[in-house]
């Protein structure tokens, strides 16, 4: 193999899958591959997969189409967990020459031999029951924050879901190596870490390759605050039922664990919950909602709700569009339920039409921006700390305040990476908000 050949990267989906396009691309860098933007010619480009939107199967398409425009000899790759899922359909798809499924991802290097393009894609892809190891990753996307995995696969069985399918079993990086790649990540002087997995509430399950829980969300989220040099850490995601009082508990009271959590609720009907598979009922949400809000009055708090699910009468829509407007919630992220193969909700009466998922859809869009808009007016006049990203957009300079509230200034490029205290002053046009400094800059 010649090194210095170019190699580009596509992530589709979350961010788990950008934390290990991070972890794919170091390895080949380390093998002597020069790493080049997606939009460059390259003589490899790896496109990671996601099998959670209908849209990211599409996209698929076009993404190696235009990987193919830059270079109609480069060698592609598909992996990830449509790669995992459907792996003879990404190989049939003109132009790409290997898929990898979820075990083989991580030694992407060691499957090519030569660049020759193959007539059909070649496939290595275990049974998903292989995929019980436990490969750590961390992302960085800019400057100013990086995507730490912690945990991988789930043990849920909800009945809408692929991703036990396309991941594998719930496992969990060891606490030492997850500190490691902290400090790691620390040491480069990016300013916030956010924790992610696909069930990171069941951190600590096969951490040593058996079902032993070894340590505990708690202990992890403990251990972390303590990291030298890491100014915010954030959870990115975490299931209701798993996440407990002490976590709240000790969030609140953290040196560095900000005051934002993403909730998945999916319905705000016991009915359809208990058709989902999920694990708690709509009171559980309720509690974890007020205790957050008790012990963090400021916390910002957004829900992830699914539309369209089979078995949702109008009436059924309609407790949930409810339930969510009566909660202290900041925004939703609203998913259309779309049929996966392979799952039990495929063969559920009571199918929703595709233009009232449409038009539920678009309720539950205009109630987050309500949400949004509620929770930044209720932040007006308070003292925070904003966290500047590093894009200059249409002559602006946009930041996160740690409780999530997005807001702009004037571009200066010497705001890049810097946390600076602010006063939350009036909300734009455009729906984000001004702030005047409070005082010199903080910390570096």
């Amino acid at each position: 193999m010649n090194p210095n050949k170019k190699v580009a990267f596509y992530t589709l989906g979350c961010k788990l899958n950008f934390s290990e396009t991070s972890t794919i691309a170091r390895n080949f860098v380390n093998e002597g591959f020069k790493r080049v933007a997606f939009e460059q010619k390259a003589d490899i480009y790896v496109i990671n997969t996601c099998s959670v939107t209908d849209n990211a199967d599409k996209r698929f398409k076009s993404i190696v189409k235009n990987a193919l425009k830059k270079n109609e000899e480069a060698f592609l790759i598909a992996v990830g967990c449509y790669a995992q899922l459907k792996p003879e359909e990404l190989a049939a798809v003109d132009g790409v020459d290997l898929v990898l499924g979820a075990t083989e991802k991580f030694n992407v290097t060691s499957y090519i031999n030569d660049l020759t393009k193959n007539n059909v894609g070649e496939i290595h892809s275990c049974e998903i029951a292989d995929a019980d190891f436990y490969v750590g990753s961390y992302s960085i996307g800019d400057r100013t924050r990086a995507f730490l995995k912690v945990q991988d696969g789930c043990d849920y069985k909800c009945t809408y879901c692929t991703i036990p399918l396309a991941r594998g079993i719930s496992r969990s990086d060891t606490l030492q190596n997850v500190l490691e790649n902290a400090r790691e990540i620390s040491a480069k002087g990016i300013k916030e870490i956010v924790l992610t997995g696909v069930n990171i509430g069941d951190y600590g399950k096969g951490e040593f390759g058996n079902k032993k829980h070894e340590h505990t969300f708690l202990e992890l989220v403990k251990e972390l605050d303590n990291v030298h040099g890491i100014h915010r850490l954030r959870i990115s995601s975490i299931e209701p039922n798993l996440l407990k009082d002490e976590t709240i508990n000790f969030v609140s009271k953290s040196k560095t664990f900000v005051p934002h959590f993403h909730i998945p609720l999916q319905s705000g009907s016991n009915v359809l919950l208990k058709k989902m598979k999920r694990r708690y009922l709509r009171e559980t949400y309720t509690n974890r909602v007020a205790r957050i809000k008790e012990t963090m009055p400021n916390a910002c708090i957004g829900v992830d709700v699914i539309v369209g699910f089979p078995g949702e009468t109008d009436a059924l829509f309609l407790e949930t569009y409810n339930y969510l407007n009566d909660l202290d919630i900041s925004y939703l992220h609203v998913f259309t339920y779309s049929e996966r193969p392979n799952t039990a909700a495929v063969n559920f009466e009571g199918v929703v039409p595709k233009k009232t998922r449409a038009k539920r859809s678009k309720m539950l869009r205009g109630l987050s921006a309500k949400k949004r808009r509620a929770f930044y007016e209720s932040q007006l006049g308070n003292s925070l700390t904003v966290l500047f990203e590093n894009e200059n957009k249409e002559g602006y300079i946009h930041g996160f305040t740690e409780n999530y509230v997005k807001v702009k200034a004037p571009w200066n490029p010497d705001l890049v990476n810097t946390l600076h205290p602010i006063q939350l002053t009036t909300i734009d046009e455009d729906g984000l908000v001004r702030f005047k400094f409070e005082k010199e800059l903080i910390k570096n």
